[in-house]
């Protein structure tokens, strides 16, 4: 898909803050504890998504994330199909306060091919 300048400015640099988790650490970090949040549409996260991953849509993650989230210290590991809305939104997570909020390198297209 071909994005804007501008909004692939943006998710660049939300993913030169934060860290990002490779696809292949992905089950181990949840097996100690570390939540999945797809924050793709219900559409996009019915037809596929990590085992036990929390769903909130992008458009609405500031909104609905202290609901189901409420520890600021979990690891979050955000993802969307590639990079640039799961960076985007742990990048939004961290700036409100959870501070171990990440993404999935290459989101879950990479994760699936892991």
């Amino acid at each position: 898909m071909a994005y804007t300048e501008k909004f692939q400015a943006l998710a660049d640099k939300a993913m030169s803050q934060v860290e990002s988790v490779s696809p292949d650490k992905v089950d181990a970090l949840i097996a100690n504890g570390a939540l999945a949040l797809d924050i793709r549409d219900k559409e996009e996260h019915d037809a596929g998504h990590i085992n036990r991953s929390l769903n909130i849509s992008r458009g609405k993650l500031e909104m609905n994330v202290e609901g189901l989230i409420k520890d600021a210290d979990a690891v979050i590991l955000c993802y969307c199909n590639a990079n640039n809305r799961g960076a985007l939104s742990a990048a939004t997570l961290q700036s409100m306060g959870y501070k171990n909020a990440k993404y999935i390198a290459g989101g879950f297209k990479a994760y699936r091919g892991s």
